[in-house]
């Protein structure tokens, strides 16, 4: 490693503090497109997008001239101490590309997607004055302490951390191909998942207590996990019957990423609230709730609230990012380019036995390694990530081996086609 990056490396860990986590021994200098490059001007695929976030790629021309002139023009005003023409520009932007009759709901803008969590959860027990809410094994919902009572994706974001938000109940995600219930396949289950969150119903949870159940429609850090057609429409059933409010996470699924504006819409399934963030900001922080008008009628003035969240620079930001997407037409280019990544690893399966599982919805793709024995390949995937960012790629993990791709909207096949090609390669080196 040359002199720049080594040196602010060695600075980063003199100053950081060690809880936060890197996947690559990259220093990064400048974004362009698809592309990332260290300080050395080494140029790296991006396969992670900022986590889910840089859908539009890195520094689109489009998305830095609304910041550079919103910079200009006011930088912070605050929501609560007047009104602002981009926070509302944005927020009809979303009503206008959300499912159902959320297209008349009206919403609110915060800071991320722990805090967009933390907001819908605080609204849906405002509302229905119940204490509980029910949540999803594999899942990840944030790192605030609401947010991660919800998170049930690996004991590490909970540890120590007993006196967490109460009111937590948490039934497994129909994750099909490591079935909680031992199920051989997704066509033998029966949607059992859904009998098992009836049964909690029944001896745990009274459903007048319970105010709401968040889901994400695909598990994000979870391992990108897809749930078995029938479930999310099941889970809508459920809420209806008992008067449960349904709320979406779709801060790592939305905007785009699936081939959908929201993954729910593969399903058909209209939630009560949807959170968002990560690709909401076109790189800057910003997280939004969008729920039914009627719910967030309810909520008095003040009730809620944030300094800096609905930031007019972010906001602006948010505005270029949404109309890249529908302009560009990136999400055709999602299902197209996201298939096309699927078939190269079921090709490689054929010949790579350590590739168990291969799952997705546009780009939000994983390939799931496994051991000779079938259990995930924990002690390798780390490794085999390092190994990849020295090659050139850069990604992360998701779930217990589960290799992510979340590349920015704008991938050509011909780009993912030289990714896929320096994966299977370095996977083909370690196949047991």
């Amino acid at each position: 490693m040359e002199k720049k990056s080594a040196g602010i490396i060695e600075r980063d860990h003199a100053a950081v503090a060690s809880t936060i986590y890197r996947y690559t021994d990259i220093a990064f200098e400048r974004g362009e497109g698809v592309y990332l490059y260290d300080f050395e001007g080494r140029k790296y695929l991006d396969f992670v997008a900022g986590i889910a976030t840089m859908n539009v790629g890195h520094c689109h021309p489009e998305v830095v001239e609304a910041i550079t002139e919103q910079a200009r023009t006011l930088l912070h005003g605050a929501c609560h101490i007047g009104y602002m023409e981009p926070y509302v520009v944005l927020m009809e932007a979303l009503k206008a590309i959300a499912p159902g009759d959320l297209k008349n709901g009206k919403g609110i803008f915060v800071n991320s997607g722990s805090e967009a969590v933390e907001t819908a959860i605080k609204l849906a027990r405002f509302i229905t004055k119940r204490p509980m809410i029910l949540a999803f094994t594999d899942s990840f919902h944030g790192r605030t302490m609401g947010a991660a009572a919800l998170t049930a994706s690996n004991t590490l974001y909970r540890r120590n951390l007993t006196g967490l938000f109460s009111g937590v109940s948490h039934t497994p995600y129909p994750y099909c191909y490591r079935c909680p219930l031992k199920h051989e396949s997704a066509d033998k289950c029966g949607l059992a998942c859904l009998n098992l969150i009836e049964k909690t119903l029944e001896t745990v949870v009274p459903p007048e207590d319970l105010a709401a159940i968040i889901i994400e429609p695909i598990a994000g850090e979870g391992g990108y996990i897809i749930p078995p057609d029938g479930f999310l429409q099941g889970l809508r059933e459920i809420c209806d019957r008992h008067g449960i409010l349904l709320i979406a996470d779709e801060v790592q699924s939305g905007l785009g990423r699936t081939g959908k504006m929201f993954a729910v819409e593969h399903w058909d399934v209209e939630p009560d609230m949807v959170c968002m963030a990560k690709a909401l900001g076109g790189g800057l922080p910003l997280g939004a709730v969008l729920a039914k008008a009627e719910l967030m009628d309810a909520w008095p003035p003040a009730a809620q609230g944030t300094t800096f969240g609905g930031n007019p620079v972010a906001c602006r930001a948010g505005s270029a990012t949404l109309k890249i997407i529908q302009k560009e037409n990136l999400m055709p280019n999602a299902v197209e380019v996201g298939n096309y990544i699927q078939q190269r690893f079921h090709k490689a399966q054929k010949e790579l036995p350590m590739i168990g599982d291969i799952r997705g919805k546009g780009l939000m793709i994983a390939v799931e390694l496994i051991n000779a024995d079938g259990s995930p390949a924990g002690e390798i995937i780390k490794s085999l990530v390092k190994e990849m960012s020295s090659n050139g790629i850069v990604l992360t993990k998701c779930g217990a081996s589960s290799i992510r791709f979340a590349p920015p909207l704008t991938i050509t096949r011909e780009q993912a086609s030289k990714g896929v090609d320096i994966i299977i390669e370095i996977l083909r080196k370690h196949q047991w």
